[in-house]
C-alpha cells in the first residue's frame, strides 16, 4: 500500500465514529436478507461521471466497491441539481418509481441550494430547503424505504495556516436539526471530510480531488478521492444500521484506482 493510501487508511481510522443505531435491514422468512438498491438522490459530488469527464469521479461511482453482493446502487444523482431543482425537474418521482420496500433512499443535497443568484435551485436552509428534504423523506416512507440523509461533502479550502474550513454555510445544520426532528439516519459526511482533508493536509488533498494540469477544482473528486469518500458513506451507512455488516464490504482494504471506468454516455 502507498504512502497516500496508508495515511489515509490511518486517518479514517482515526475519525470519531458518533453514530446511533437505528432499524437495520429487511429480511425474508427465516431471517435471510433481502436483497436491495440503495438510491442516490443527489449532485455532481456523487454523480455518474462519463468519459468525456474523466477523470472526474463521483463517490457514487465507488460506493458499489464497499456494498456486498445483496445491495445494488440506483445512482440518481446529477450534476448541479438542488433539493429543489431535483424535484421540479420530475428526478425524485423518477426515483421513487424504483424503490421497494426496504430500500435505502440516501439525499445528499447542499452544495447548489446555496446558488441565491439562480432561482431554480436555491432554497433557505432553515425554511425551504428543509421543506423540500421533508419530500423525500415522506416519498421514501411511502414505498416502504428508508430516507437516509447524509451532510453534503466538503470542498477543499484551507487558510493560511492550515486549517480545513467549511463552505456549506447553515445547510449541514438545517439537515442534522431534520434527521432529528423527523427521525431520520444521518451520516454525517460534511463533518467526516472536513475531518479526514484536515488529516491529510493542503498539499496531499490537490491528489484527492479533480487537479489536472489544465484544472484546479477543489470540489470534484478524482478516482482516490472518490473511493475515501465513499468508504466514509459506506462506513457511515453501517454505524448508523442502516446497513448491517453483511450487506458492506473492503471497508479496511485498499481499492485500486483501476477498478474505476468511465462509460461513454
Amino acid at each position: 500500500m502507498s504512502l497516500t493510501r496508508r495515511r489515509t487508511a490511518a486517518a479514517l481510522l482515526a475519525l470519531p465514529l458518533a453514530f446511533a443505531a437505528t432499524p437495520a435491514f429487511a429480511e425474508n422468512g427465516g431471517g435471510r436478507p433481502r436483497p436491495r438498491t440503495l438510491h442516490i438522490a443527489g449532485d455532481s459530488t456523487a454523480a455518474q461521471k462519463y468519459a468525456d469527464a474523466a477523470p472526474e469521479t463521483g463517490w457514487g461511482m465507488a460506493l458499489p466497491f464497499f456494498l456486498g453482493h445483496g445491495v445494488g446502487i440506483a445512482n440518481h444523482a446529477v450534476n448541479g441539481r438542488s433539493s429543489k431543482s431535483f424535484i421540479d425537474e420530475g428526478r425524485l418521482d423518477v426515483l421513487l418509481r424504483g424503490v421497494r420496500e426496504g430500500d435505502l433512499v440516501l439525499i445528499q443535497f447542499g452544495h447548489n441550494d446555496s446558488k441565491s443568484a439562480d432561482p431554480t435551485r436555491y432554497t433557505e436552509p432553515w425554511s425551504t430547503y428543509q421543506e423540500h428534504l421533508r419530500q423525500y423523506i415522506d416519498g421514501a416512507r411511502a414505498r416502504g424505504g428508508l430516507p437516509v440523509f447524509a451532510t453534503s461533502v466538503e470542498r477543499r479550502k484551507f487558510d493560511a495556516s492550515g486549517t480545513a474550513l467549511p463552505t456549506h454555510g447553515e445547510y449541514p445544520a438545517a439537515m442534522r436539526a431534520l434527521a432529528e426532528e423527523e427521525d431520520v439516519a444521518l451520516v454525517d459526511i460534511q463533518a467526516l471530510s472536513i475531518a479526514l482533508w484536515q488529516k491529510l493536509g493542503a498539499e496531499e488533498t490537490k491528489t484527492y480531488f479533480n487537479w489536472t494540469a489544465t484544472e484546479q477544482d477543489n470540489t470534484h473528486f478524482n478516482p482516490p478521492g472518490a473511493i475515501a469518500v465513499a468508504r466514509l458513506v459506506a462506513t457511515g451507512l453501517l454505524e448508523r444500521r442502516a446497513l448491517a455488516p453483511r450487506e458492506v464490504r473492503r471497508l479496511a482494504d485498499e481499492i485500486p484506482e483501476s477498478w474505476i471506468t468511465w462509460p461513454r454516455a
